[in-house]
């Protein structure tokens, strides 16, 4: 590593060995060493193209389009599904989950829909997206969870109603999970001793607001991501580095210096 990478990572130890709570803001950069496209961006399955269908893939995964038409919603899940199957959490995730037991309160704040956090041994996880494989009925009680979409028909059918199943995830132009947004807003009253995004862009207002709050009360801030984006200029310390590289080679640290 470079000697400005290691001076970075010193200080993030630092930060950990002083801290009591700590929030992990997650994005799709996460999963990648895991082997999961995004299915945006470069490298993405749609990578900024339009679909086969003739559009972009934020209008195929939209809300609107799934109460229109959602046979193309689903297609679209669909493949973003089989792209992902027989991934599993890699060490970033893993990393996080041993890390969470050594804090008073350790939060993850993550848009990614995969499970990851949680079936690497996570429990303190805001979904704010949803979950890709919890289904729900869009008529009845009925839910289930599946572990991939392998032998499910798509679209699938509730066995209780025979209305239309789908996965319990946000959509393009939908609203955010009401339980999910009360956990979030609850942890954010009281402050937390530092905050690290890792893997995201950014993006979305709700995910980039921690790290200016924490900025604004002097709270260390970290970013881990190789790209630039839209805190990195705002951020305390910065790893430009993937995300298992850079946490086993944090938490390794801290655990030495414990």
């Amino acid at each position: 590593m470079a000697n400005s990478t290691d001076e970075h990572i010193a200080k993030v130890v630092d930060y950990l060995k002083r801290a009591n709570d700590v929030l992990i803001i997650t994005g799709a950069g996460i999963s990648a060493d895991s082997g999961l496209p995004t299915y945006r961006g470069l490298g993405g399955i749609y990578d900024n193209k339009l679909t086969e269908d003739g559009m972009p893939i934020e209008s195929a995964l939209s809300g609107p389009m799934f109460q229109t038409r959602p046979e193309i919603t689903w297609k679209y899940l669909a493949e973003i599904e089989y792209s992902a199957r027989g991934a599993r959490p890699n060490a970033a995730h893993t990393t996080l989950a041993q890390m969470e037991p050594e804090f008073n309160r350790f939060w993850i704040l993550t848009q990614n829909v995969d499970g990851f956090h949680c079936a690497a041994g996570s429990n303190n996880v805001i979904e704010i997206h949803g979950n890709m494989y919890r289904m729900r009925c869009t008529r009845c009680d009925y839910q289930k969870i599946f572990t991939d979409y392998l032998n499910v028909k798509i679209p699938p059918e509730c066995p209780q109603c025979q209305f239309m199943l789908r996965p319990d995830i946000v959509l393009f132009e939908e609203s955010l999970p009401q339980e999910q947004l009360k956990i979030l807003h609850r942890e954010m009253q009281s402050p937390f001793d530092v905050v690290l995004s890792i893997g995201t862009s950014s993006y979305f207002p709700y995910i980039s607001e921690p790290v200016f709050t924490a900025k604004q009360f002097g709270i260390p801030t970290v970013e881990i991501n190789p790209a630039e984006t839209a805190v990195s200029h705002l951020v305390d310390t910065k790893i430009e580095l993937g995300a298992a590289r850079s946490l086993t080679e944090i938490w390794g640290r801290y655990q030495t210096q414990n």
